[in-house]
């Protein structure tokens, strides 16, 4: 765990003499030839470290951290457990991964923007025997090509070496994992919260969708933060809500409009933090550039994730951890080192849920500093530097496996969602006296509350 830790930790400005005040528990590992595990208790672990580092700043002592490895590599994966009812399909019919004349390619059509524009370019219905016939015709590059010009998301699959010399591949080498910049000062009192709730009084609003950002706002809402996701009228994931919206109130905003815009720029002026993950150039089309967000609310806590870096030729193209996993060369080694006959990527959307919490630690360690300084600040990161770390690592091919999940791996707690009754994995990080909690809020529908700050309801 520490081949990663330390690296985190760094990217994140925390002190090293910090690392000493946690410790993991837990046996097994991921099936992969990347360290999967490793990475999720050290990333999981900093998150905690990063609350931990907050609560220091109040108290003045540090408390302990401990991270489980099992059971963060369980919430790499999903970690709702429905009682009595099943998750909708995680994957639309013609998502996946196809042969084309020259190789392969990822389809993610989950959207019906980017299914439309794939089926599209393919001239094809949405039937998968069809689609499949179709993308045989293509090259890989070609095709690759062209569903992305279309609006579509599509990755042809590189080796890791390719990604290594293709031009967006070097510039995401050179960047860091996470960039952090001072933003401006907040001219007003800071919030007071007691420690066992570190984040309670602390407003974020949430501007994410599939997975990485969802994942991030989940934690800071564990650790009682007020948060709003923001979402545009008509989108849905309903594979992912009960898993994502977790403590969360969730709302609809037409960013696009004018009354939408006047909405979202209200709630940004009232915000501590904010998280998107939109496309690196969205927020900048709509008039709220990195400037226009820190003039609106000074001291914001600005945090966001892009899929293929923030330099380079694919800086802002559209894209998802799977895709990711194609163009870096993940999913080619792993079809290279178990002689698989197809794409091998990793047993779970590792890059996406690591994301997912060094965006939280980020944004914890943001308001750290503002408390501190009394200045917001700008993070960011994305997919393809989070898979770069990853590679620079494999597992031992004789490493142990985690054993099958067991009932004791679950947490007492039922949830009682709009969908039915259900129980969620325990949590994967203790940090003492400050547990994740999310306590009545259950996950939920999007769309369901009003998008206004909860102490205005």
């Amino acid at each position: 765990m520490m081949i990663y830790l330390d690296t985190i930790w760094a990217a994140l400005g925390g002190e090293s003499g910090a690392l000493v005040s946690m410790n993991a528990t837990g046996d097994g590992a991921l099936p992969s030839i990347f360290p999967v595990t490793d990475l999720a208790a050290a990333i999981v672990g900093a998150a905690g470290l990063a609350a931990a580092e907050l609560v220091a700043g109040r108290r003045g002592e540090r408390p302990r951290v401990r991270v489980d490895r099992r059971l963060a590599s369980f919430w790499f994966g999903l970690s709702v457990r429905p009682q009595g009812w099943t998750l909708p399909p995680a994957w639309d019919p013609v998502a996946g991964d196809y042969p084309t004349a020259d190789g392969w390619i990822r389809l993610h059509t989950n959207a019906p923007h980017h299914r439309q524009a794939a089926l599209s370019v393919l001239d094809v219905p949405g039937e998968r025997e069809q689609v499949a016939r179709a993308v045989a015709h293509w090259t890989k590059a070609e095709l690759e090509s062209a569903v992305v010009g279309a609006g579509g998301c599509a990755a042809a699959m590189h080796t890791l070496e390719e990604w290594s010399a293709h031009p967006q591949g070097q510039a995401v080498n050179a960047e860091p994992l996470l960039r952090t910049d001072s933003g401006m000062p907040a001219g007003e009192a800071v919030w007071t919260t007691p420690c066992d709730r570190p984040l309670r009084g602390v407003r974020v609003l949430d501007l994410t969708r599939v997975l990485a950002g969802p994942v991030a706002t989940r934690f800071l809402a564990g650790l009682g933060a007020d948060v709003l996701r923001i979402d545009p009228p008509g989108w849905e994931e309903p594979g992912l809500e009960p898993e994502v919206t977790l403590g969360k109130r969730t709302a609809r905003l037409d960013l696009r409009s004018a009354t939408g815009r006047s909405a979202f720029q209200r709630l940004l002026s009232e915000a501590d933090v904010l998280v998107h993950g939109y496309r690196s150039n969205a927020l900048t089309g709509l008039g709220f550039d990195a400037a226009a967000r820190q003039a609106i609310r000074p001291g914001l806590v600005d945090v966001s994730l892009d899929a293929y870096g923030w330099t380079g030729p694919w800086a802002a193209r559209r894209g998802f951890d799977s895709l990711v996993q194609m163009s870096t060369g993940i999913a080619s080694e792993g079809m290279r080192v178990l002689g698989k006959d197809k794409p091998h990527p990793l047993p779970v959307q590792a890059l996406d849920q690591a994301c997912g919490y060094l965006m939280a630690a980020a944004a914890i360690m943001g308001l750290k500093r503002r408390l501190e300084t009394g200045r917001g600040s700008v993070a960011r990161t994305s997919l393809a530097r989070m898979a770069a770390l990853l590679v620079g690592h494999r597992q031992s091919p004789n490493a142990a496996l985690l054993p099958p999940e067991a009932p004791a791996d679950l947490s007492d707690a039922v949830e009682a969602t709009v969908w039915g009754a259900a129980r969620r994995v325990a949590s994967p990080v203790a940090i003492a006296g400050a547990p994740l909690a999310w306590r009545g809020r259950p996950p939920g529908p999007l769309g369901a509350s009003a998008a206004t700050w909860n102490d205005q309801v």
